[in-house]
C-alpha cells in the first residue's frame, strides 16, 4: 500500500467505494487524513464501514472542511451530467481529485526521480503496459504495475529510487490527475470513445493530452490527426516529443517498416527490433504498441539489449492474441476478448490462414465488417447464438460448419488444422459476448485453453486454469 501522506491531518471527502475506491480510502487513512467516504450503493457503505472507514451521505458533511473529493473515475465528473458530490464540492471551492493524482503527489514528495511510465490511448493500453513491464521485470528491475490494467494504483509499494512504476491511465483517471508528471508519457491513439463521458470528442481528445503535455519525455502515435495535433502542440509547448508510427517514416522516434522497427535519432536510423518470430506481437497494431514500449524503456534507462530479451519473452495479454499452444505448425490462439467485429479485426489481419472459432451472444453489426478479411479463413467453426447470422453473412465466401459448441469447435478445427499440413493458427476470436455459454470472455478464453491443453501431441505455452 502507498500511505498518502501528503493529507496527513487534513479532512477529505471520498465518493464512490468499489476496488480501487476501496484501496484508495484506506491509502489515505493509513497516512493520516480523516477520511470520510460513501457510495451510491448502500451495500458499498456497510462493506466500508466493516473496513474500519468513516462512512456517512456526503450530503450532511461540513465542505468548507474538507481539502478535497476524492472521486472515483467511473463516477461522472462532466457529462452526460456531473454527479452530485461534484456539484457539492464544486459549490464549496473544494478540489476534486482521483487516485492516479494521489500518487503523483505521493511520489513528488518522497522520490519525485523514481522512473515513471503512464499509458494511455484508446487501443492498446493494456497490451503496451503489460509490455514495458515485463521488459523491466525481465531487466532485474524493482517494478510496480498498476492503474486502469486491473491493479488500483494506491495497493503498489510506496515510491522510492529506482522503483520503476507502469500505469496504464484511463481517460477517466486523467480527468482528476490535474498534475500527471510522468517521466515518460505515452498517448498511442485516439479514436471516438467514450462520449457519453467526455461530451465531446474534443474534450476526449483534451482530457488524454493532458498525460503527454506533463510528461518530462512524449511518445505519440502520430498515425491518426488527433494525436498528430497533439504532439506538435506539445512539442510546441517545449516537452521533448518522440513520435511513433505504424504507417511512415518518422524524424525522431520509432516506425515500423512490417515487423522492423526503426528507431529514428538526428538523421541517423537504425533497426531496434524485429517482431516476425515473436507471436506475442503480431499485427501492425502490436508494431505500435511495441515501439511506444521501447521508446519508453529507452527513457527511463533500459538497454537496446535488455529491451530485445523483454521483447522476446513477452507471454501476451490473457484473452488478446494470445499463442497458448503449438501443435506441429499450427499454433492455438485465445483472442476470446474481442467481443465484436472491430476487435477481432486485429487478430484476423494478423495470420494468413486461420481456422477461426466464432460466435456467441451477437453484437449490432455482426461481422459484415470484417469481409476483406476473409481471404485469411480456411474455414469457420460457429458456435452460439450467432451460428446462424454469421453462417448468413459468410455465405460461399468462406466454408464454415455450425459447431455449436467451443468443445466440438476446437476438435474440428485442430483436426482441419493438422490435416491441412501447413502454417496456420486455430484462433478463437468469436466477434460476439459471451453471456449465451459463458459467463464473460476471462470464462471462455480460460475453456478454449483448457480444451486446447487436452489435445494430443498440443505443446502448451500457457497453463490451463486449475478447475477449467
Amino acid at each position: 500500500m502507498i500511505p498518502v501522506t501528503t493529507f496527513a491531518g487534513k479532512k477529505v471527502a471520498l465518493f464512490g467505494l468499489g476496488g480501487s475506491g476501496l484501496a484508495t480510502a484506506k491509502a489515505l487513512q493509513a497516512g493520516g487524513a480523516e477520511v470520510t467516504a460513501y457510495d451510491d450503493n448502500p451495500d458499498s457503505v456497510t462493506k466500508a464501514s466493516e473496513a474500519g472507514l468513516l462512512t456517512a451521505d456526503l450530503r450532511t458533511i461540513d465542505w468548507s472542511a474538507q481539502a478535497a473529493l476524492v472521486l472515483a473515475p467511473g463516477v461522472p465528473l462532466t457529462h452526460p451530467k456531473p454527479h452530485w458530490s461534484v456539484d457539492l464540492a464544486r459549490t464549496a471551492g473544494v478540489e476534486i481529485i482521483g487516485d492516479i493524482e494521489l500518487f503523483v503527489r505521493e511520489r513528488r514528495a518522497h522520490a519525485p526521480d523514481c522512473p515513471f511510465i503512464a499509458i494511455t490511448g484508446t487501443n492498446g493500453k493494456s497490451t503496451t503496459t503489460a509490455l514495458i513491464a515485463h521488459i523491466l521485470t525481465q531487466s532485474g528491475r524493482d517494478t510496480q504495475l498498476g492503474g486502469n490494467i486491473g491493479t488500483a494504483i494506491l495497493t503498489l509499494d510506496p515510491p522510492k529510487a529506482e522503483r520503476f512504476y507502469v500505469v496504464e491511465c484511463s481517460s477517466y483517471q486523467i480527468d482528476l490527475a490535474p498534475t500527471i508528471n510522468p517521466s515518460a508519457g505515452i498517448l498511442l491513439n485516439l479514436t471516438p470513445d467514450h462520449l457519453d463521458r467526455h461530451g465531446t470528442m474534443q474534450h476526449y481528445a483534451e482530457v488524454k493530452e493532458r498525460l503527454v503535455a506533463g510528461s518530462k519525455i512524449a511518445i505519440i502515435g502520430i498515425d491518426d490527426s488527433h494525436s498528430s495535433l497533439i504532439a506538435d502542440r506539445v512539442e510546441r509547448a517545449g516537452v521533448s516529443v518522440q513520435r511513433i508510427s505504424r504507417r511512415s517514416a518518422v524524424a525522431h522516434g520509432i516506425y515500423a517498416e512490417g515487423a522492423r522497427l526503426i528507431a529514428a535519432e538526428t538523421g541517423a536510423l537504425h533497426e531496434i527490433a524485429d517482431l516476425s518470430a515473436i507471436d506475442t506481437l503480431k499485427g501492425s497494431h502490436n508494431a505500435q504498441n511495441a515501439a511506444a514500449a521501447i521508446a519508453a524503456c529507452r527513457a527511463v534507462g533500459v538497454s537496446e539489449e535488455e529491451i530485445r530479451a523483454g521483447l522476446k519473452s513477452f507471454p501476451g495479454l490473457k484473452h488478446r492474441m494470445q499463442p497458448v499452444a503449438r501443435r506441429g505448425q499450427v499454433v492455438f490462439v485465445n483472442d476470446s476478448k474481442a467481443t465484436n467485429a472491430e476487435a477481432a479485426a486485429p487478430a484476423l489481419s494478423s495470420y494468413a490462414r486461420i481456422f477461426w472459432i466464432a460466435g456467441g451472444l451477437p453484437k449490432a453489426g455482426g461481422i459484415a465488417s470484417l469481409a476483406p478479411l476473409f481471404p485469411h479463413i480456411v474455414k469457420a467453426y460457429l458456435i452460439g447464438e450467432a451460428a446462424a447470422e454469421f453462417a448468413a453473412t459468410l455465405g460461399e465466401a468462406v466454408p464454415y460448419e455450425i459447431s455449436g459448441t467451443l468443445d466440438r469447435a476446437v476438435a474440428h478445427a485442430a483436426q482441419d488444422a493438422a490435416d491441412d499440413n501447413g502454417a496456420s493458427a486455430v484462433m478463437l476470436s468469436p466477434a460476439c459476448a459471451s453471456f449465451d455459454q459463458f459467463k464473460n470472455f476471462e470464462v471462455r478464453g480460460e475453456a478454449f485453453v483448457s480444451l486446447v491443453a487436452e489435445l494430443d501431441g498440443a505443446t502448451m505455452l500457457v497453463e490451463p486454469e486449475k478447475g477449467m
